[in-house]
């Protein structure tokens, strides 16, 4: 357990203050003790913000579903964010979070411990939802009528932490979890939908930037684009970013990269006379084989058979 006073030590040593559990947690928040060890609900409007040092920073090491609504400013990373109206923010452990001016903050959280959802099959597939990696910016905004919705599956599990824990305990918390992110997730699939333009727009510019990218006589230096690389270029998070294109277009960001990549690798192969490793080579690749693989996988062919349908071609023609 830590106090006011070490939460100031620590500073000297790092760049952040590490908070390990939920009763931790309840410790920095100057909130009740916990109802249960692993989970926790908090009303954000009882939580005391007093201890906060200015500038500093908290890496949670808990799962966290927070609907906020905030007067002032919230960081996340290096960017300012404005919660004014009320919006849902998933987070995963270990995330940096640095709260910035918080007038006034309303709305509810629930933190839950690795070890809760790691200790059965069914409570690690709840970590795999991808908006656990979204950026702040990403968060979902939701109706009152969703909201609702929400919190109904909330207080079942405040039922349960508030109860005295027994055998069905763990599974009715996660019943109640595993419904909530479900409809997290039915509402992100929502706001992809009905934000067509904003969509459009992010599909636009993605494509320019693999075009452009692409666009470069040889990749030897650069190498092929990853995931990460896309959507850090378009101000998005990889997870974010792949869902959002799995939305509108069918393929994932990975996919995508993949096709322009063929497309270039077929032009190089049927206007050139240079070899599968120079090939290779040229797009980016360390080893010619990694090439040949990820070709074969997606036309079908491997790259020399490619190559030599040119001839046949010409010979039908």
């Amino acid at each position: 357990m830590f106090s006011k006073l070490e939460f100031g030590k620590n500073l000297g040593h790092m760049d952040y203050i590490d908070i390990r559990s939920i009763d931790e947690l309840h410790v920095f928040f100057h909130y009740d003790r916990p109802l249960h060890p692993l989970v926790s609900i908090v009303d954000l409007a009882k939580v005391d913000r007093s201890n906060r040092i200015p500038g500093a920073s908290y890496r949670l090491n808990l799962y966290s579903i927070a609907c906020k609504k905030i007067e002032g400013v919230f960081k996340y990373g290096r960017t300012s964010y404005d919660f004014r109206e009320g919006s849902l923010m998933f987070t995963a452990p270990n995330q940096v979070l640095s709260p910035g001016v918080e007038n006034k903050v309303e709305g509810w959280a629930i933190y839950l411990h690795p070890d809760f959802l790691n200790a059965t099959s069914r409570g690690r597939k709840l970590t795999e939802y991808s908006f656990f990696g979204y950026h702040a910016h990403e968060c979902l905004h939701i109706s009152d009528a969703e909201k609702n919705i929400l919190e109904d599956c909330l207080r079942n599990v405040g039922k349960e932490i508030g109860n005295n824990l027994d055998k069905h305990s763990h599974n009715l918390i996660l019943t109640n979890l595993d419904l909530l992110l479900s409809y997290c997730s039915r509402f992100y699939d929502r706001q992809f939908l009905t934000r067509v333009n904003a969509g459009n727009d992010v599909v636009e510019k993605f494509e320019r930037l693999l075009n452009d990218y692409f666009a470069q006589d040889s990749l030897i230096n650069t190498g092929v684009p990853d995931v990460k690389y896309c959507a850090s270029q378009l101000n998005l998070s990889a997870n974010y970013l792949s869902d959002l294109l799995s939305k509108y277009t069918g393929k994932s960001t990975q996919e995508h990269i993949h096709l322009k990549l063929i497309d270039k690798a077929k032009h190089l192969l049927w206007s050139t006379e240079r070899s599968i490793s120079e090939i290779a080579y040229e797009l980016g690749f360390e080893h010619p084989s990694h090439f040949t693989k990820i070709f074969k996988t997606k036309v079908g062919y491997a790259p020399k058979e490619f190559r030599n349908t040119k001839t046949t071609i010409k010979q039908k023609l």
